[in-house]
């Protein structure tokens, strides 16, 4: 069994990760700031005696010397969330992305212990090539879009998580996620899923950016957390970089019409302009498809989930938090 730190543990993805490790056994403790995380999404944890929590920044460098060198790995989700809060807030996207992974990488690195690092599929940028595999060519669009501050931000962390590995040996192991989805997680930040869930629980418009034909893939949350898992279990990921969530395609209106079916809704769907959406001129990219061939080779990473399950569960969901 081991003591694992999750930095952005109170997060969405961040507290299924705590959950799963504690169910194996394994001691968890939780470093998060409540920027985006939040206390009910551990409450059920605080009562393990195997779970600790400690409410501060990743950029303390005194605490996290402490919380490090008391691990046996770390897995390291720290970071600005949500399309809406990296464009309304690039400069703490910046600083929390790339600082908060240079304090992490160097205190491990101190202490030889293995980092996995979270990246995004907003690396790969406006590249049309289709599906995305892990050593294609990134294409961001220009400096004046905040959006991009992410994408270079969290380039930077994956060039940091490979410096520190061919530099010092140090086992890092980083990974692309591909728009995770399920319980817990929250539309505040522009999520599209439990967006429109909420929208059409309510039988309210479902307000769709830009013309709705750009194409996404979901993974669940509950896939996305067993491979962080087997890959930080597997010596042949270290050093690597891998694409992870699902491969089934579908457009953002054609979400919309799903989720309208599925949850039996009245809502009816609104078009509205990404300046109205989100305040500012916003760049996008039309389709986003990951090649999952690197991933399934190394842990036999296949999603169980497919949209139908995943929207399913994030319906249960959201309908239990309203009644």
């Amino acid at each position: 069994m081991m003591k694992v730190l999750i930095t952005g543990g109170a997060g969405f993805i961040g507290s299924h990760l705590s959950e799963k490790l504690l169910g194996q056994g394994h001691e968890v403790v939780v470093i998060d700031d409540l920027s985006t995380g939040k206390m009910e999404n551990i409450a059920t944890l605080l009562s393990n005696k195997k779970f600790q929590f400690v409410q501060d920044t990743v950029r303390n460098e005194q605490v996290m010397h402490l919380l490090i060198s008391q691990v046996d790995m770390v897995y390291h989700l720290a970071a600005a969330v949500g399309v809406k809060l990296i464009v309304q807030s690039p400069v703490h996207t910046i600083e929390t992305n790339i600082h908060g992974s240079e304090v992490v990488l160097d205190i491990a690195n101190k202490f030889r212990k293995p980092v996995f690092i979270a990246s995004t599929s907003e690396v790969y940028g406006k590249s049309d090539k289709m599906p995305f595999c892990e050593d294609d060519d990134t294409v961001f669009g220009a400096t004046r879009f905040s959006r991009w501050s992410y994408a270079c931000s969290k380039a930077i962390d994956e060039f940091l998580g490979q410096a520190y590995y061919s530099q010092y040996g140090l086992p890092v192991v980083m990974a692309r996620l591909f728009n995770t989805v399920g319980p817990r997680q929250t539309g505040q930040y522009g999520m599209v899923v439990p967006r429109f869930v909420e929208r059409a629980l309510k039988d309210e418009p479902i307000e769709i950016y830009g013309d709705g034909k750009q194409c996404r893939c979901f993974g669940h949350v509950d896939d996305v957390t067993d491979a962080l898992i087997a890959l930080m279990r597997e010596p042949r990921a270290y050093g690597q970089l891998f694409n992870i969530g699902n491969n089934q395609e579908i457009s953002i209106e054609g979400l919309a019409d799903f989720i309208i079916e599925r949850t039996g809704s009245k809502s009816r769907k609104v078009f509205i302009s990404y300046d109205e959406a989100y305040g500012k001129d916003f760049d996008d990219m039309r389709r986003r498809v990951p090649s999952l061939e690197k991933v399934h080779r190394v842990i036999g990473y296949q999603p169980k989930h497919r949209l139908d399950k995943i929207i399913d569960d994030v319906v249960a969901d959201l309908r239990k938090k309203r009644s």
